[in-house]
């Protein structure tokens, strides 16, 4: 029997089929940071707290300079939006399942789009009540695409991000819940050399 032209035939669609999936892959591909606060182990061992989650786009550097310095810092990948969208494509979206307090400022449980304002020496953490389109063209006048409609009407909290430049370049945009405990911990934002922190806590 003649097995060489079935075997080149599975392999060719194995090619086509890794070639399709490479190209309907978005260039920045969806990623979710989740953490559990306020609870403890029970009896069965399980966790019972409350969740946070973000859900966001993972831009990839494919070796930009994307910060810069001075009055261009962020302006490369802002193109001409008034905040950064913390992600690409669609809103970045924050989720939590508890109210949680940045510095004395009180964040209610519930699901907000999130953005940064950015400078050199401090970004600022903004939670609004802006809904998210899921396409650029959508008609959907209280949602966003990225930041590029933007108005701070919508705001519900604003707080202070230390950004530190590192020794480490993170290629993909990672966001991440660091240094946590029941009570909270800081919220992280590390993109190339730049790394953003605020601290948070459950609110009592």
């Amino acid at each position: 029997m003649n097995v060489t032209r079935p075997f080149a035939c599975l392999v060719l669609m194995l090619a086509f089929a890794s070639t399709l999936e490479a190209q309907q892959r978005p260039a920045s591909p969806r990623g979710e940071a989740a953490t559990q606060v306020g609870g403890a182990y029970n009896e069965n061992g399980r966790y019972e707290g409350s969740w946070i989650t973000v859900s966001y786009g993972r831009p990839i550097l494919r070796g930009r300079d994307l910060f810069g310095s001075g009055d261009e810092y962020g302006q490369a990948f802002l193109r001409g939006a008034p905040v950064w969208r913390m992600g690409a494509d669609q809103s970045t979206r924050f989720m939590t399942e508890t109210d949680l307090m940045f510095g004395d400022q009180r964040l209610p449980a519930g699901e907000y789009s999130i953005f940064a304002e950015l400078s050199e020496t401090e970004w600022t953490l903004i939670f609004t009540t802006w809904g998210v389109k899921n396409a650029y063209r959508e008609d959907n006048p209280d949602g966003l695409w990225g930041a590029y409609e933007y108005t701070p009407d919508r705001d519900v909290l604003r707080t202070r991000m230390d950004v530190d430049t590192i020794g480490m370049a993170a290629d993909q945009l990672v966001i991440a819940f660091m240094n946590m405990t029941q009570d909270g911990g800081v919220f992280t934002v590390w993109w190339d050399d730049q790394v953003a922190t605020t601290p948070f806590s459950v609110a009592r």
